[in-house]
């Protein structure tokens, strides 16, 4: 009898599998990534003032990226260079379960991050 071999992979989150539901290309915009970020669909995204560019929500900064913005849709790697991207803006509901947020966040940082997405009515269930 021949042994069977058994392999396990994980998955990450695919691209749109955080939306519940949305209205299409009034809930999305193509935006500007900063360079240098690593990002999987459903990380939560604020916006730099100066710039326009979206990067990682960062609750500790003071460029604008400390309120949350947006969740990003599919997932980008921005090494080296600026690089378009397909956000969810607004009229939006999220899989909470599924929002990547930096991992120094405090679950009142947390809750304010939501509070901000609700604020553009995407909100996380």
């Amino acid at each position: 009898m021949t042994s069977l071999l058994k392999h396990t992979a994980t998955e990450g989150i695919r691209s749109f599998e955080v939306v519940l539901s949305d209205f299409g290309s009034i809930s999305r915009d193509k935006v500007v990534l900063a360079a240098d970020q690593i990002l999987i669909a459903g990380t939560v995204l604020g916006c730099i003032a100066d710039s326009g560019k979206y990067v990682l929500h960062d609750p500790a900064a003071t460029d604008g990226s400390q309120t949350a913005a947006a969740v990003l849709l599919v997932g980008c790697n921005t090494s080296g260079a600026d690089s378009n991207a397909l956000i969810l803006a607004r009229l939006a509901e999220v899989k909470g379960a599924l929002l990547t947020f930096k991992s120094s966040i405090t679950a009142p940082q947390k809750a304010t991050a939501l509070a901000d997405l609700a604020g553009k009515n995407i909100i996380a269930r």
